[in-house]
């Protein structure tokens, strides 16, 4: 019997009671507050989440804006095709998730069930291409150039494709008129990602998992303005999926259209000389290696020198951007990405970074001036420089005794240069700089837009490098480590020196800055940088962003949005020491290392000025450099291992001018067969319905471009 007295027991039972009911009340409470906030405090907003569970939308693709050259001419349009897609929404619900419908789908194509299964499964990392890299809910094609009958053959027998749909739709194309590619100016096009939707959600122009994007060039960098705006069709549906009602409708917006600087008949000459000079240097014999040039890659410019618009820009090897169209298959995509490929969709006008040789000596040639030393020396341009036991080479050993900084450019003699940057070297300090050092050589080079972007309208653009003193630390930095690790004083050539660049490689020695004074060592620049360089040179000493949109025209043609020419600063040189390199450069067309490829050209009526250049590359074969320019244009070339300046690239530079300006062999002009006498100042024509009354082709590229219509029709 428990010897606990009743008072105590009903006291804790009391208790138990209490506590009970604090507990219940409480519960109640959480309980109320909680229904309070779901259908007071947040009740709109599930109501409205309630409300989209069954709206269902509908997307209509929006047309996509063309892009024309400066004429008006397409470069890059829309037509119909029977395109057939997959939902693989569809798909994954079947037990075997798809496969007998694909392998269907598969034998009525004609392709193998193994590619199209390929191009329906999903993008990542571990995945190669073919493979989907849009929005996995939205139909993937699987063709473009499907026949009408097989389009028949898949919608009469629906029963056996569930999922799969063949309809019209406009898609890509990219015209190729006069027979010009223009793929890395152009780019190409792929399905939308979903991390691109999430970037554009509070955008101007928000994505749709159904859209396609620009991926490289031009239709990269307008984009937005091409994409337009695709419609949609909001259904409201029951619980069974049936429509009971339209809430609304949006119509869709065609992009606008983007006019070009690029002349579609000057970018085919272009492209057509760069492979010619390619195709030449291949079959000569290059002394130093005992074999042939590989020429394997290069680029070329064509610039109105006055604004920095390009009239046309070709990168080497390249590609066509039609293989894009409709999703790229996989042979295709290794065939462009692969190690072998040699990367054709890099611009290597734009990402192409090289060392540029004597085409580079107009900077030292300035800093030289704005440091103080006489144009007119003279320097003693010997057949070589001595450093200490180092020993620095004028090309071909050449001589010319004492001449002034024109003749040296006319001459390209590189001692001249060499004497210049150790004097300059000495005067900062020399290997124990000062606290605040002139630095003219590199200080010259950042003021001339070395370094950095040039600002021009398309993606990916590198800066080229000027190897200056902080440069040298970073570099030094970021590879003491390995080069301390592997470097012997009495190893290898290559031991060697990573033996000196682990004990001194923070510094400015003195065989940097005579390298640097010819365009060698450590220096990177792009075609683009020295074309714009040049163009400045003869506008009169403005840097122009480089501009290839030239207006964005809306599709009704009512709104116009020109793109005007825009400079980012001006040469570092006076009007006088401007005119004295524009005349030293008017005779290396005329008497120096240039004359032979310009023998004829009418100089007395269409000044033409040059400058040749030939960068050692360590490990590889010489690279060539050509610039030049007139009044009205400037075009700089460059071959990658390609030899001489003149001797690789000469000839179609010239073979370019000659095509602009009509100049006949004998230095005759024919106006009548000049493509581009001079720069194009008007838009083409725009007619009250949007459409562009694009100018005809000229009739020797007429042929070409009938040609490769009818290659697109069959």
């Amino acid at each position: 019997m428990s010897n606990i007295p009743e008072t105590g027991r009903t006291s804790r039972v009391t208790i138990r009671l209490v506590g009970l009911q604090i507990l219940v009340f409480s519960l109640l409470l959480t309980l109320g507050g909680r229904l309070w906030y779901l259908q007071i405090r947040n009740g709109d907003e599930y109501t409205a989440e309630a409300a989209n569970n069954h709206v269902q939308q509908v997307v209509h693709p929006a047309v996509r804006g063309s892009i024309l050259d400066a004429r008006g001419v397409p470069l890059a349009d829309n037509e119909t095709r029977l395109v057939v897609s997959a939902s693989r929404t569809e798909l994954m619900k079947m037990p075997d998730d798809g496969k007998a419908v694909l392998t269907r789908l598969a034998d009525v194509l004609g392709m193998k069930p193994k590619d199209v299964m390929d191009k329906v499964r999903l993008c990542d990392a571990k995945t190669p291409q073919p493979c989907w890299n849009g929005s996995p809910y939205q139909p993937i094609p699987i063709t473009d150039e499907a026949s009408a009958k097989q389009a028949l053959q898949i919608r009469e027998r629906e029963e056996d494709f569930p999922g799969v749909s063949a309809e019209p739709t406009a898609v890509r194309r990219y015209a190729a008129p006069a027979g010009s590619n223009a793929a890395q100016v152009l780019g190409y096009l792929s399905p939308v990602t979903d991390e691109q939707v999430k970037e554009a959600e509070h955008t101007k122009s928000p994505l749709l998992r159904s859209d396609q994007v620009g991926s490289n060039g031009l239709e990269r960098q307008y984009d937005s303005e091409l994409r337009g705006k695709a419609g949609v069709t909001r259904y409201e549906v029951d619980n069974l999926g049936r429509v009971i009602g339209q809430r609304e409708s949006q119509r869709a917006r065609p992009g606008d259209n983007v006019v070009t600087s690029i002349d579609s008949r000057v970018q085919a000459v272009a492209e057509k000389e760069l492979d010619q000079a390619m195709r030449d240097a291949r079959k000569q014999h290059d002394r130093n290696t005992g074999t042939n040039y590989k020429a394997d890659s290069g680029a070329v410019v064509v610039m109105e020198a006055k604004t920095g618009r390009v009239v046309a820009m070709a990168s080497n090897p390249t590609y066509d951007p039609n293989a894009w169209v409709g999703g790229i298959s996989g042979k295709d995509y290794k065939q462009l990405t692969g190690k072998k490929s040699n990367y054709p969709l890099l611009n290597r006008a734009i990402q192409g970074q090289a060392a540029p040789g004597s085409i580079f000596k107009v900077v030292p040639t300035t800093a030289a001036i704005n440091a103080g030393y006489s144009f007119n020396g003279p320097y003693p341009c010997t057949s070589s420089f001595n450093i200490g036991s180092q020993v620095f080479k004028n090309f071909e050993s050449e001589n010319y005794g004492g001449i002034s900084l024109g003749r040296a450019l006319e001459v390209s003699c590189d001692t001249v240069f060499y004497h210049l940057a150790y004097e300059q070297w000495k005067k900062d300090g020399g290997n124990k700089p000062k606290k605040k050092p002139g630095d003219w050589f590199y200080r010259t080079a950042h003021q001339f837009g070395l370094g950095k972007e040039t600002g021009i309208d398309l993606p990916n653009e590198v800066t080229g490098r000027v190897p200056d003193r902080q440069w040298k630390k970073d570099y030094w930095k970021a590879n003491k480590d390995a080069w301390c690790k592997t470097g012997k004083k009495d190893g290898s050539y290559g031991q060697r020196i990573a033996y000196e660049n682990c004990l001194e490689g923070m510094k400015m020695r003195a065989g940097d800055s005579v390298n640097y004074s010819i365009g060698q060592g450590d220096t990177l620049v792009t075609p683009i940088q020295m074309a714009t360089i040049y163009a400045a040179i003869s506008n009169g000493g403005t840097l122009h962003d480089p501009t290839v949109g030239k207006a964005i025209v809306s599709p009704d043609g009512k709104d116009i949005q020109e793109i005007k020419p825009q400079a980012h600063g001006k040469l570092p040189m006076k009007g006088q020491t401007r005119d004295k390199i524009d005349s030293a450069l008017a005779g290396v067309a005329t008497r120096g290392t240039a004359a032979w490829r310009f023998q004829g050209w009418p100089q007395n009526k269409i000044p033409m000025h040059a400058k040749t250049g030939t960068a050692e590359v360590y490990g590889k074969q010489t690279t060539s450099w050509f610039a030049t320019y007139t009044k009205d244009y400037t075009v700089v070339m460059t071959i990658a291992q390609g030899g001489t300046g003149s001797g690789a690239s000469g000839p179609a530079v010239r073979k370019i001018y000659n095509a602009l300006y009509g100049v006949d062999a004998k230095g005759g002009i024919d106006k009548k067969k000049a493509l581009l006498p001079q720069p194009q100042a008007e838009l083409p024509k725009i007619s009250s319905d949007g459409s562009i009354e694009s100018q005809p082709l000229g009739k020797q590229f007429e042929a070409a471009a009938r040609e490769r219509r009818r290659g697109a029709d069959s």
